[in-house]
């Protein structure tokens, strides 16, 4: 059996758990390629005018993969970590696939809500396999090796690689000395090169370090988001506000870019806590950057050359 698996939203965090655990029951895996032209137009013509362009982008990789595949993993995802909840339009996934009018081969929708306990994920995928045909042992040793592949991903991004490093091959090279950038974003704006239009390849050519939250341990981004007056329930916000709390109070970088897509709800409030944490700190330039499906490369650089300006203007003053 052939099981696609599309290239967006958070397939940025958990690939390497989705694809080693069906490849380990011998599923033959199929991702879509990275992001074009023409998936982004196939998801926009697709999607609800209302979907953000993540979701408009899912859409486009789930119909690039639909001839291609005779099963579709589209998880529901409810909660990645206790007490903490993801965007509703994610939990909402598989059904406004289901629904779109489009051709698409079965949907396979595991409930993902570590809200129910240690082990949700686990019996999640387990029970999932049951229904095709996989015995539970089979499909626990399964498991286990993909948690063990996932850590090791985990574990390099430690180390300073982003997604895009790691699913690319690239080696480690000395840039201890370049002045480090934060870039905040979710990571299906960030990670996927053509929505970003080449942030990071841009920020690497004119020399700096970029730094991403998926690169601080889990426990600082909890001591951060715990500072704040009431606990914050969305968990890729929680990480956003941890990982810009972090280094606003540590420092250890010369600027701070925020990537949102246009329509999104949760980071309507996200990016404005941060930006006032950055007002009150007071100590580092901080750039709000909002894409959607008509953002062009233009505007974009123009923004980001007068921020970078900025950045050295300060720093050589």
């Amino acid at each position: 059996m052939r099981i696609g698996i599309p290239r967006a939203l958070l397939y940025y965090h958990y690939y390497p758990l989705w694809l080693t655990f069906w490849q380990q029951l011998g599923l033959q895996v199929k991702s879509s390629p990275p992001t074009n032209k023409e998936i982004l137009n196939q998801g926009v013509s697709a999607a609800v005018a209302e979907a953000c362009l993540p979701v408009k982008v899912f859409y486009g990789h789930a119909l690039h993969l639909a001839p291609q595949a005779e099963f579709l993993f589209v998880p529901r995802l409810v909660s990645a970590e206790p007490g903490t909840y993801i965007c509703p339009k994610l939990m909402g996934l598989p059904d406004m696939l289901r629904h779109a009018g489009k051709k698409l081969p079965p949907v396979i929708s595991p409930t993902l809500n570590a809200r129910c306990g240690p082990r949700a994920w686990e019996l999640a995928f387990i029970r999932t396999a049951a229904v095709l045909g996989f015995g539970a042992r089979q499909a626990e040793r399964a498991w286990k090796v993909a948690v063990a592949e996932q850590a090791r991903y985990t574990a390099k991004l430690g180390e300073g690689k982003t997604p895009l490093d790691v699913s690319e091959g690239a080696e480690d090279d000395d840039r201890s000395s370049r002045k480090a950038l934060l870039v905040l974003s979710h990571p299906y704006n960030l990670f996927d090169d053509f929505v970003s239009l080449g942030l990071i390849r841009r920020l690497r050519a004119r020399g700096y370090r970029v730094i991403t939250a998926e690169m601080l341990p889990g426990r600082v981004i909890a001591e951060e988001a715990a500072r704040l007056p009431k606990a914050l329930f969305w968990s890729l916000g929680r990480l956003i506000l941890g990982a810009g709390g972090y280094y606003l109070r540590s420092g250890g970088v010369v600027g701070i870019i925020h990537v949102v897509s246009f329509g999104c709800g949760p980071d309507s409030l996200v990016g404005e806590l941060l930006e006032r944490q950055a007002r009150r700190f007071g100590k580092l330039p901080f750039l709000l950057l909002t894409l959607d499906e008509h953002t062009g490369d233009g505007g974009m650089v123009t923004r980001l050359e007068a921020f970078l300006d900025m950045v050295e203007w300060r720093g050589a003053s």
